[in-house]
C-alpha cells in the first residue's frame, strides 16, 4: 500500500506494502540486471513490441521456470515527465511476458503490480507463474491471459533510483523503533535528513518528483499499448491498488477489468494513512497473541506473546544478542522481524520461534525475518526497494507533517497503539524532511469506468480492511469482496476468493454484492 511494508526503523520507515509471492520463493530481492531487449520474438506477437526470450530471469529467481511457461522480456520507453514529453528525457520500463503452452482463446494480458511502492512486478509475475499449488495464479487465468509483470519507474530493472547507502539502511533498521528520549529522537531526525540530503544530491528535486504514482500510472497506459491490448486488465496488490485507482481516474474508458487487493484509501491524509496502518498492525499483532494463547504447542512464547515480544525489545536495548554475521539484534531489528511476520499467518510460527530463540542467544530467526522484509542480501547490500519506496511515497505526499508534529503524534499514538503507534509516527519523518518536489495523486471518482473489484482482508495489518469500502466508494464503480482471513491481501488464498476473482477477470462477472469468503 502507500506506506505499507513498514513504518519501521527509526529512519526510512515510510512503510511499504508487502509483495505477495508463493511460499517457495526466495527472499524476493531477485536480480537487478537490465531486462534483455531484442528485435526477435519467441511467441506470437501482434503489438510490435520487441520481445526476447529471457529464461534467465526465473533461473536467477527460483532456479528454473515453471513447467509449460515461456518467458519473454522487453522494455517500453516513456517520458520522464509526462507533462513535458518533448524534452527528450526518458525512462526504460522493463517488462516480462509469461505465456502458458496450454493457453487457448487468449483474452489478452493481465498486468501485475505487487505493491511497495518498490516491489518488482517482474519478480512477482515469475513467482505467480508457478501455479496455485505454490500460491500462484490459477490455471484458469494463465490459460486465458499473458501475464505481464513490470518494474515501475525507479524500481528494480527500470532505471532504479538508488541513493541510500547500505550503512544508512542498516542504521535505520537497527535504530530504536520508538525513541522516547529527545536525544534518541534527534538522532533519528538527523539520519532521515542525511538520507534525504544524499538523495537530493544525486537527483534534482524535479527528477525526484518524476517517480510519483501519477507518472507510473501513465506508464501503465503505455504498457497497455505496448502489449497490444485495447483495454487494460490489471491485478494490483496493496500499493498496487493506489496505482490502479490512479489509472482508473486518468484512463477510465481504457479499463476492461481491475482487481484491487489490499486497498489504500487515497482520500486519507498522510497522517490519517499512517495512523490507520498503526491500528492495522496493532490489531494483527493482537490476533497473533490470541493465536499463541490458543495454540501453546506451536507457540514457544505462549501464553503471553505480547509480553514476550515487549520484553525482548526492552532486553535488546540493554544487551542485544549478536548474530552470526556480527550484527547486534537490536530492538530495531526485532521490530522489523515482528512487522515482517504479520504479513502472512504462516509468519506467526516463525516469529514465536525467533523470539523464543533470543533467550538462548540465537538471533538468526530474527535476522531471517528482518532481512527478508528489508531485502537485505547476505553480503550486506540491499535491493533498491526502500530507495524507490521513499522516492515514490514522498513525491506523492503533499501534506507531510512537521518534525514537531511527528514528535507530538508519536506520544499520542503510543498510548493508542502500544507496539506500533510510536514507530508509525516516526515513519513520517522521512517525508517530513524530504527535499524533492511533490506530485500528489488524485482522489476522485473514476467516471466512465466499468465495475472495479476491491478485495479486503479482515485481518490485514498493512492495508486495514476499513480501507476497502472507502476505496470502492471513492471510485464510484467499486464492488467490495471480503476475505475473513489473516495477513496481507487475499487472492488467490481460498477457493471462494479464487472463484469470485477469476469469474470477474475472465467473464467480467462482478462478485455478488456483500460476498464474504471464509478464512479457510
Amino acid at each position: 500500500m502507500r506506506r505499507s511494508l513498514l513504518a519501521v526503523a527509526a529512519a526510512l520507515v515510510v512503510t511499504i506494502s508487502g509483495c505477495t509471492v508463493p511460499s517457495f520463493a526466495p527472499d524476493g530481492s531477485g536480480d537487478t540486471t537490465p531486462a534483455p531487449q531484442s528485435t526477435s520474438s519467441a511467441a506470437p506477437n501482434t503489438s510490435g513490441t520487441a520481445w526476447k526470450p529471457c529464461p534467465e530471469i526465473p533461473d536467477q529467481l527460483v532456479g528454473r521456470g515453471a513447467a509449460g511457461m515461456t518467458y519473454d522480456c522487453a522494455t517500453v520507453s516513456v517520458p520522464r515527465d509526462w507533462s513535458d514529453r518533448g524534452n527528450g528525457q526518458t525512462y526504460a520500463i522493463a517488462m516480462i511476458r509469461i505465456r502458458s503452452a496450454t493457453q487457448k482463446q487468449r483474452t489478452g494480458s493481465l498486468l501485475i503490480n505487487p505493491g511497495g511502492p518498490g516491489g518488482s512486478g517482474i519478480d512477482t509475475a515469475v513467482y505467480l507463474s508457478f501455479g496455485q499449488q505454490f500460491g500462484g495464479l490459477p490455471t484458469a487465468i494463465t490459460d486465458k491471459f499473458d501475464i505481464i509483470g513490470f518494474d515501475p519507474r525507479g524500481v528494480g530493472r527500470s532505471d532504479p533510483v538508488k541513493c541510500i547507502s547500505a550503512q544508512d539502511q542498516d542504521a535505520s533498521f537497527a535504530a530504536v523503533p520508538d525513541p522516547v528520549s529527545q536525544a534518541d529522537f534527534t538522532k533519528v531526525v538527523a539520519l532521515n535528513e542525511r538520507i534525504a540530503g544524499d538523495c537530493a544530491k544525486k537527483y534534482s528535486p524535479a527528477q525526484l518528483a518524476t517517480f510519483s504514482t501519477v507518472q507510473a500510472a501513465k506508464d501503465m497506459d503505455a504498457i497497455r499499448d505496448a502489449v497490444g491490448d485495447e483495454k487494460l486488465t490489471y491485478l494490483g496488490y496493496s500499493y498496487g491498488t493506489l496505482l490502479g485507482a490512479t489509472y482508473a481516474q486518468l484512463f477510465p474508458t481504457k479499463i476492461r477489468a481491475l482487481v484491487l487487493d489490499g486497498a489504500v484509501d487515497p482520500k486519507q491524509s498522510f497522517i490519517e494513512g499512517s495512523e490507520t496502518q498503526a491500528k492495522g498492525f496493532e490489531r494483527a499483532f493482537t490476533n497473533f497473541t490470541n493465536w499463541c494463547k490458543a495454540n501453546t504447542g506451536d507457540c514457544p512464547i505462549a501464553p503471553d506473546a505480547r509480553k514476550a515480544v515487549t520484553d525482548a525489545l526492552k532486553a535488546a536495548d540493554k544487551n542485544p544478542v549478536k548474530g552470526a554475521d556480527g550484527r547486534n539484534a537490536t530492538s530495531g531489528w526485532i521490530f522489523v522481524a515482528v512487522v515482517s511476520s504479520l504479513y502472512t499467518e504462516t509468519g506467526w510460527t516463525a516469529l514465536a520461534k525467533a523470539i523464543g530463540e533470543l533467550k538462548t542467544g540465537d538471533a538468526e530467526g530474527v535476522f531471517e525475518l528482518a532481512d527478508q522484509y528489508a531485502e537485505r542480501k547476505p553480503d550486506g547490500t540491499y535491493s533498491n526497494l526502500f530507495d524507490a519506496n521513499l522516492a515514490v511515497n514522498c513525491s506523492d505526499t503533499k501534506d507531510a507533517p512537521t518534525i514537531e508534529e511527528v514528535r507530538r503524534l508519536q506520544g499520542e499514538w503510543r498510548k493508542k497503539y502500544p507496539l506500533f503507534g510510536g514507530s508509525m509516527a516516526i515513519g513520517m519523518l522521512a517525508c517530513a524532511v524530504w527535499k524533492g518536489d511533490r506530485d500528489p495523486y488524485p482522489a476522485a471518482a473514476a467516471v466512465g469506468a466499468p465495475p472495479i473489484v476491491v478485495v479486503g482482508t479482515t485481518g490485514d495489518p498493512a492495508t486495514p480492511y476499513e480501507n476497502t469500502a472507502d476505496l470502492a466508494s471513492m471510485l464510484g464503480v467499486g464492488h467490495v469482496l471480503t476475505w475473513e482471513g489473516e495477513g496481507h491481501t487475499a487472492y488467490p488464498s481460498t477457493p471462494c476468493i479464487v472463484q469470485a476473482v477469476d469469474g470477474y477477470l475472465i467473464d467480467l462477472k462482478v462478485p455478488r454484492e456483500g460476498l464474504r469468503c471464509p478464512a479457510k
